[in-house]
C-alpha cells in the first residue's frame, strides 16, 4: 500500500511517523514544495492538555518535543497599565523550526526522508492508495476535488513577529496608541526569542497608515507603539506582512483517496493557540480509522470525518467566539482591569464560572474581592 502526504510541516510529518509505527510494510511518499527549513512564524505554543494528548498516545515524540519547550503557569493581561496574572493556564511554547527539525530527525529514524523542492501541479497525477493532503491553507490538494470549502476572514489586521527577549509567560499586552487600540499577543519559545503578534482594527491599520508603509518602517511603527513591552528588545521579521485570519471549513473532508488534515482543512484563530494541535489530532483520528478499518480506504475516509468533526467543531466554535472578541477588543478596553480580564478569559464561551474558580483560583478570588464577578 502506497501513501503519499503531500506538504511536509508538522502535519505531514507527523502523519508519515505515525503511519510508519502503524504498519511498517506502508510504502510512504512526503512531498514538500518549499526547503527543510522553510517555516514562517517562530514559536508553537501548546496547551498542559495538548501534551498530555500527545503523550498519551505518541510518548517518544512527546519525550522528543518536551526537554525542548519553554514553560508558564499563567496568562498575563495588561491593560491600562495593570498586569493581571490568571493562574492555572498552563502552556509551553518551542520554536516552530526546532519542532519541524525534531519531527525531521524522528521521521528519518523511521526511515523516512520528504522530497523537498517537490512542486506538485496536479495531485490527480499521483499513484498512491491515499493523498494526504497537509500542504496547508493554500492547499493543491483541496484546490483538486470537492471539498465543500467556505472561507471568510476576521475584521481585524495582524502581523506576526519575533522578539529578541523573553517574557514571564503567554501575555496579552493592550494599549492605546495615537492611531487607536492595538493589542500584541507575546510568549517566550526559546533562550532569548519570543513570538510577538500585533494586532489591530480597520480603523486603526487605516489611521497608522501601515499598509502604505515598506516593512521596515512599520515595523519601528509597531516597536515604538510597544515601546514598553518590549524595552530594548527589537522585533524580527519573517515574511511579516499584514494579513485578516482566514476561517477555512470543509463539508467534506475527503474526496475519493484524496483526505485533508490541519490547516487544509480547517483553520482555527490563534488567539487560542490551538492550530498545531488540531493539525496533529487530526492526523491521529485519520490514522486510528485507517487502522480500525483495517486499511479499507473507502470506510476509513468516511470513519474519520464522523469521528473526529463533532470534536472540532466544538474547538473551532470557541476559536470563532475569540477572534470575534478580538475584532472587538477596542471597544472591550472600555472596561476597567478586572472586569477587562474577566471578559478576556471567559471570550471563548467555554469555561463557566465553577470551571473558572477551579482552574484559576487566586485569579477569582481578586477578581471577587474587586467585584468583577
Amino acid at each position: 500500500m502506497k501513501i503519499t502526504i503531500v506538504g511536509a510541516g508538522p502535519a505531514g510529518l507527523y502523519a508519515a511517523i505515525l503511519l510508519r509505527r502503524a504498519r511498517p510494510d506502508l510504502e510512504i511518499e512526503v512531498l514538500e514544495q518549499n526547503a527543510p527549513d522553510a517555516t514562517f512564524g517562530f514559536g508553537v505554543v501548546f496547551s498542559d492538555e495538548a501534551l498530555g494528548f500527545l503523550k498519551a498516545d505518541d510518548p517518544q515524540t512527546a519525550d522528543l518535543i518536551e526537554p525542548h519547550m519553554m514553560r508558564w503557569s499563567d496568562i498575563h493581561v495588561v491593560h491600562k497599565g495593570r498586569r493581571i496574572a490568571i493562574d492555572g493556564v498552563g502552556f509551553a511554547g518551542i520554536g516552530r523550526l526546532q519542532l519541524l527539525q525534531l519531527l525531521q530527525d524522528r521521521a528519518a529514524a523511521l526511515g523516512i526522508t520528504p522530497r523537498y523542492h517537490a512542486r506538485l501541479d496536479d495531485p490527480l497525477t499521483l499513484d498512491a492508495d491515499i493523498v494526504i493532503g497537509a500542504d496547508g491553507l493554500n492547499s493543491v490538494v483541496r484546490a483538486s476535488g470537492n471539498f465543500s470549502e467556505e472561507m471568510s476572514y476576521q475584521s481585524n489586521r495582524f502581523v506576526w513577529y519575533g522578539a529578541n527577549c523573553e517574557f514571564d509567560a503567554l501575555t496579552q499586552s493592550f494599549v492605546d496608541t495615537r492611531f487607536g487600540p492595538m493589542n500584541a499577543h507575546h510568549y517566550s519559545y526559546g533562550k532569548g526569542r519570543a513570538t510577538f503578534i500585533i494586532e489591530m482594527d480597520a480603523a486603526t491599520f487605516a489611521q497608522s497608515g501601515v499598509e502604505e508603509m515598506p516593512e521596515p518602517e512599520y515595523r519601528k511603527l509597531c516597536e515604538d507603539c510597544f515601546a514598553d513591552v518590549l524595552g530594548d528588545a527589537r522585533l524580527i521579521p519573517n515574511n511579516s506582512q499584514w494579513r485578516q485570519f482566514p476561517n477555512l471549513s470543509c463539508g467534506n473532508w475527503f474526496d475519493g483517496n484524496r483526505v485533508l488534515v490541519g490547516d487544509a482543512l480547517h483553520t482555527a484563530h490563534f488567539s487560542i493557540g490551538s492550530g498545531t494541535r488540531l493539525a496533529l489530532e487530526d492526523v491521529i483520528a485519520l490514522v486510528r480509522a485507517l487502522v480500525v478499518s483495517d486499511w479499507n480506504v473507502a470506510s476509513a475516509l468516511p470513519a474519520y470525518q464522523a469521528a473526529r468533526q463533532p470534536i472540532l467543531a466544538k474547538i473551532v466554535g470557541a476559536a470563532r467566539r475569540s477572534a470575534d472578541w478580538y475584532d472587538q477588543f477596542g471597544a472591550h478596553m472600555a472596561l476597567d482591569p478586572a472586569p477587562f480580564a474577566v471578559s478576556y478569559i471567559r471570550r471563548a464561551g467555554r469555561i463557566s464560572d465553577e470551571r473558572l474558580r477551579a482552574m484559576a483560583p487566586r485569579f477569582c478570588a481578586q477578581m471577587a474581592q474587586e467585584g468583577a464577578m
